[in-house]
């Protein structure tokens, strides 16, 4: 199995990434802050404007370590790699099941079956640890239903349908799992480009880190992340990276969330309240959710196909394994992530 290595954030707009010998150092205003060698990390992600050098950018290259770039609010920009070498005959498999129907079908189907069952776990856990809440369970009841329709369903219109229908019966509860009741992280549904409130800049921030873990992943096995089943595919767009990254969601992204907010780790003066059609999270907020997801990545859980334990940060690079596996043809069916 892979091993977790870090990855280095960077939340300081005017930071610079440069090198010195087989170091990554960041300097602010000319003045080193940081420094770390490049074998201790997997990936860079960072929120500052001023760049990387083209010297560190070429250390990282030789050593499979990605740079991801993104705006101060979080939102991804743009990712430099070094040359992939990924698998030809597995690319090519990858290829041929793109253009098959009945592959699609399948990997869409049970892609969003895993993902509504992920969020109806977390509606089940909710109940179990807090006890009967109506519309708790009137959502969860759906979900069950629309899942069990997911799986009967071929049409990919459909299962697209049913997905955004399964997203809306979740979202609408969202709110009871806040249990921090400070008006500040009311919720009143998804909305994004940009977020609106402290809680979907939470969850856009952190589907962005998860993206690109996922990204990676799929690269790192020897997928192209751009060549998808159930997402669209459009110049730019990473499709796999976005399909695959669908039953992680609420496992990865909105339980961390939940826990951040619940936690009271942040408060209504960790975010600056631009208008009323944008917000943008301090400094001071991304640390605390970056360090947060660091620790959860460090998590062991068994996984509840392999049976064996792994750390949390390793999902995505289990899940891409599993489907180049299906894809090539090892594996029956791909066998998707489902939380307890």
């Amino acid at each position: 199995m892979r091993k977790l290595l870090n990855t280095l954030y960077i939340t300081s707009p005017d930071s610079y990434l440069s090198r010195d010998g087989l170091n990554v150092v960041v300097l602010t205003d000319n003045k080193e802050r940081f420094r770390i060698p490049i074998l201790n990390i997997e990936s860079i992600i960072t929120m500052g404007y001023t760049g990387a050098s083209p010297s560190l950018m070429r250390l990282c290259s030789e050593n499979n370590v990605s740079i991801s770039f993104l705006s101060n609010q979080g939102k991804f920009i743009s990712r430099v790699n070094g040359p992939i070498k990924g698998n030809v005959i597995l690319r090519m498999s990858q290829f041929k099941s793109a253009t098959s129907k009945e592959c699609t079908s399948n990997l869409c189907k049970i892609i969003i079956a895993g993902k509504i069952q992920n969020y109806r776990n977390i509606l089940q856990r909710y109940l179990r640890d807090y006890g009967a809440n109506l519309e708790v369970e009137n959502a969860s009841e759906r979900l069950y239903r629309i899942r069990n329709s997911v799986l009967s369903v071929e049409d990919i219109d459909v299962l697209r349908g049913l997905e955004g229908e399964a997203a809306a019966s979740y979202f609408s509860v969202f709110n009871f799992l806040i249990l921090n009741r400070d008006n500040t992280f009311s919720f009143n549904g998804r909305n994004k480009r940009p977020p609106k409130d402290p809680v979907n800049a939470m969850l856009s921030f952190v589907y962005t880190l998860l993206a690109s873990e996922v990204q990676s992943a799929l690269e790192t096995v020897g997928l192209d992340p751009y060549v998808g089943f159930l997402h669209t595919l459009r110049p730019g767009r990473a499709s796999l990276a976005l399909d695959l990254m669908e039953e992680l969601r609420a496992y990865m992204g909105d339980r961390l969330v939940l826990s951040i907010i619940n936690r009271k780790q942040i408060s209504a003066k960790d975010f600056v309240f631009q208008d009323s059609d944008n917000i943008l999270m301090t400094d001071k907020t991304k640390k605390e959710i970056l360090n947060s997801w660091q620790k959860r990545k460090q998590d062991i859980i068994t996984h509840p196909y392999l049976n064996e334990q792994i750390p949390i940060g390793l999902l995505p690079y289990t899940q891409a394994l599993l489907l180049a596996r299906y894809l090539r043809g090892d594996l029956d069916n791909y066998p998707v992530f489902i939380s307890k």
